[in-house]
């Protein structure tokens, strides 16, 4: 059995991508597709809308390939590629909004949670959050961006950025509660 080198390999195919060669693409596509899928589908619920931002993402990747410059990741230049078709594809639906509130962050938030819940369900969860809580709790707690990359991305400012972080994760504790009571009767 002979061991491939994948950083090597995945170079060589970068670069045959980035002269058009299809099969190169190909592969490249087959490579990171079901992760980037996932990403798109933090953002957006319906899989096949997933499906359609993560093609056109896939698209701006090939269209682009050039201007990878080796510095970090692959997977992570493509994942920030497909994070801003989600937030493009959103804005464009008119479905990305910022309730502007005054939020008390001394509340104590703090509440331990303990649950068996499902991944499906937790993602669920996230979906039935307003799209501008769940955009930035995603992009926060899952993907790891700092609230003034955020803000950037968004054009919101930092506070905002914050402050629809914690009225996400208040409104998700509540629904892990109601949903511990009703449907796992744990309370």
């Amino acid at each position: 059995m002979k061991v491939i080198q994948l950083h090597n390999n995945e170079d060589k195919l970068i670069a045959k991508a980035a002269k058009n060669n299809r099969e190169a693409q190909h592969v490249l596509y087959e490579l990171h597709a079901p992760k980037m899928l996932s990403v798109c589908r933090y953002y957006v619920k319906d899989v096949h809308q997933a499906e359609e931002v993560m093609l056109n993402g896939f698209f701006k990747v090939f269209k682009h390939l050039r201007s990878f410059k080796n510095e970090g990741s692959f997977e992570g230049w493509i994942r920030r590629i497909m994070v801003r078709e989600a937030i493009a594809y959103l804005r464009s639906k008119k479905q990305l909004e910022f309730p502007v509130e005054e939020v008390d962050f001394k509340q104590n938030s703090t509440d331990s949670i303990n649950s068996n819940i499902e991944v499906a369900e937790i993602q669920r969860l996230i979906d039935s959050l307003p799209e501008g809580y769940k955009m930035v709790f995603v992009m926060y707690a899952i993907e790891g961006y700092k609230h003034y990359e955020i803000a950037e991305m968004l054009k919101i400012s930092e506070g905002t950025s914050k402050s629809q972080l914690y009225k996400a994760r208040q409104l998700l504790q509540q629904k892990i509660k109601d949903l511990n009571k009703t449907g796992y009767g744990t309370n």
